[in-house]
């Protein structure tokens, strides 16, 4: 219900509030995230293409897939002005990459959504959140060292923008939803209203992507030790 994590088994509904382990233990500082699809099979290597095949036209096209999201997320019905905020790379790693990916797949949220008549304006808002020091990949930690990598990477440029603002975070990925919480924690002491996160795709093991498993790349990419 929070974190958007599909469940393995339809029982667990039968809750009133159905929730995972981790967000009933850790309550993520984002009010609701979901993505678009599971990180594996095609959706999975459009993304590592993007990313690391520098086929940075398919950021806009794989980020017009996240208009289905923003339908289906009924907290951003009717949002007044709100701002689309990619997840930022460390600067070190976007002048490596030339890019970044975020940024792209938030570019194209906004011009799927802009093409609809009855749209209010959107702000695509690069920029207003950075990350602050560069931090180790988070593959390969568990969730509590995830969280402790992030902690303090980012900032919010001029806080006075987001204040009393509806912000949407927009990333590729999301694992355990460290680096969203850690987004959201930074915005929302600048004053943000509230926190949506949407992603491309959610990487879970309860749906591994088995054609994958020899020679895969993680989802942070290959032989990195620093996002």
């Amino acid at each position: 219900m929070r974190c958007g994590l599909p469940f393995a088994s339809l029982s667990t509904l039968d809750s009133a509030t159905p929730q995972c382990g981790h967000c009933r233990a850790n309550e993520p500082e984002f009010d609701k995230a979901r993505s678009f699809g599971i990180y594996s099979g095609s959706l999975r290597q459009l993304i590592l293409q993007l990313k690391f095949g520098r086929r940075e036209r398919l950021g806009k096209r794989l980020g017009e897939l996240l208009t289905s999201v923003w339908d289906s997320v009924e907290e951003l019905h009717g949002l007044a002005l709100p701002l689309i905020v990619p997840v930022p790379l460390h600067a070190s790693r976007q002048r490596e990459r030339g890019f970044n990916q975020a940024e792209l797949i938030a570019a194209g949220l906004v011009h799927g959504l802009q093409g609809r008549s009855c749209r209010p304006p959107l702000v695509l808002a690069a920029g207003y959140l950075r990350r602050c020091r560069a931090t180790l990949s988070q593959t390969g930690l568990r969730r509590a060292a995830r969280g402790e990598n992030l902690r303090g990477a980012f900032q919010v440029v001029q806080p006075e923008r987001v204040r009393e603002r509806p912000v949407v975070l927009i990333d590729d990925v999301m694992t355990t939803g460290a680096t969203l919480s850690a987004c959201a924690r930074t915005l929302k002491g600048a004053g943000a209203e509230q926190v949506t996160g949407l992603t491309l795709a959610r990487a879970t093991p309860q749906f591994p992507d088995v054609a994958s498993l020899e020679d895969d790349m993680p989802v942070d990419g290959a032989d990195r030790d620093w996002t």
